[in-house]
């Protein structure tokens, strides 16, 4: 199959959605698909095979952030040559609507992957946030109703999307990931050396080891953006410190709040326990999952929360705050806790966590057993699937359209 990859972001970008199709991309490859990523270009990447860039500026609030122009008769001469099967948007906003503009031009089947809420990003609207998020709902509703297929990540998010008065068919797959575990040893991973910037120790101590004075690494990956909310974090850091616990917090992210974020963790008094990696690249945050003790999760705005699924790919414990997508994966008790969004309570799970060996190293093998459902490959077998289903449900389609005009 060939199948055109329409989204509004791609690397260099770092986000969640940029990870789904490298992943997704990559393992169709593999099972001798020919996937075409369209994307917004970047200053200094050079061409690639397999993606197609647009011309594209600077988002004016987000200078990291690409918008696409998707004018070019070069790029539109390239697309029309791909001869694509399968149109599959990763957003309903600027390119992906292009995307649906070419589906509907080649008549092949257009597909969209649901990868953000978007009605909790309302906040960057400081007017009318209400108008907005109605808004948004009714303009989400009528571009699903465009499309042949939705893809949710989570049941949570499809039980969401059908609320706001969807007809399209919706099918959950969710974004797998690549074993990260290394060889476990009976009393827990090794922590990874020291001087690695992350706050790891380099003693030698295992996670959830029996030296109650060894500082405990508590760990959150993503972007330093309001929806994500890291306050809360710093607050149950607070608690945490309060209560004697030797701890720090690893914040590998970057993102427009990281100013605002430093300054909160000295009002906190926190600052001296609260280390801001910034962003790093993916085989560094992989030592990072190894050299934690635990992965903490405040945001309430994911569809699946990838990075969660990442650290549980390391055997790390989740503390999250239960919220759409994120229960689908933390199993509350199993592979970790889930608490409602009250610090003290978030606090408290985490303490529970680490001061329970048994607990932990049971955690720890449950959040290995969850990752390993939710791999790369096996996801993208579900895709695969879902593709054909549906480009046999377009040929019936077409069929009978065909049989009703000679009738």
């Amino acid at each position: 199959m060939k199948i055109g990859m329409f989204s509004d972001s791609y690397k260099p970008y770092v986000s969640g959605v940029v990870k789904s199709l490298e992943l997704f991309t990559r393992d169709l490859r593999l099972a001798g698909h020919e996937p075409v990523i369209i994307a917004p270009d970047y200053p200094g990447v050079a061409r690639e095979p397999g993606i197609i860039r647009y011309p594209s500026i600077p988002a004016v609030t987000n200078h990291d952030y690409r918008l696409a122009i998707p004018l070019s008769r070069r790029v539109a001469k390239e697309i029309r040559a791909c001869q694509f099967d399968i149109i599959h948007v990763h957003s309903p906003f600027l390119l992906s609507r292009t995307g649906a503009r070419w589906a509907k031009k080649l008549g092949v089947p257009l597909v969209f992957t649901f990868h953000t809420l978007y009605t909790e990003y309302v906040h960057y609207f400081p007017v009318f946030p209400k108008l907005v998020r109605r808004i948004t709902r009714r303009y989400l509703r009528r571009f699903c109703n465009r499309c042949d297929l939705i893809i949710s990540p989570s049941e949570g998010v499809k039980k969401m999307i059908k609320s706001y008065g969807v007809s399209t068919p919706i099918t959950v797959i969710a974004t797998g990931v690549e074993p990260l575990a290394e060889p476990r040893q009976p009393a827990g991973k090794k922590l990874s050396g020291g001087g690695d910037g992350f706050g790891s120790r380099g003693d030698g101590t295992s996670r959830g080891g029996k030296d109650a004075s060894t500082e405990k690494i508590l760990l959150f990956v993503g972007r330093l953006g309001k929806e994500k909310n890291i306050p809360f974090l710093l607050q149950a850091m607070r608690h945490l410190l309060d209560d004697g616990l030797s701890i720090r917090l690893v914040i590998i992210a970057g993102g427009p709040e990281e100013e605002n974020l430093r300054k909160m963790t000295v009002e906190l008094g926190v600052d001296a326990a609260v280390t801001f990696a910034g962003r790093k690249p993916f085989a560094e945050v992989v030592q990072a999952y190894r050299g934690a003790d635990l992965f903490v999760f405040g945001s309430m705005t994911e569809t699946q929360g990838l990075v969660i699924l990442e650290a549980m790919s390391t055997g790390l414990p989740v503390v999250a705050v239960r919220a759409t997508g994120v229960e689908d994966v933390v199993d509350d008790g199993r592979n970790g806790y889930l608490t409602s969004a009250d610090t003290v309570e978030f606090a408290r799970a985490v303490k529970k966590v680490l001061s329970d060996e048994k607990l932990y190293q049971t955690m720890s093998e449950n959040a290995l057993h969850t990752a390993s459902e939710y791999s790369s490959e096996k996801q993208a077998q579900k895709l695969v699937r879902a593709y054909e289903q549906i480009l046999t449900d377009k040929g019936a389609q077409a069929k009978r359209g065909a049989r009703d005009e000679r009738d």
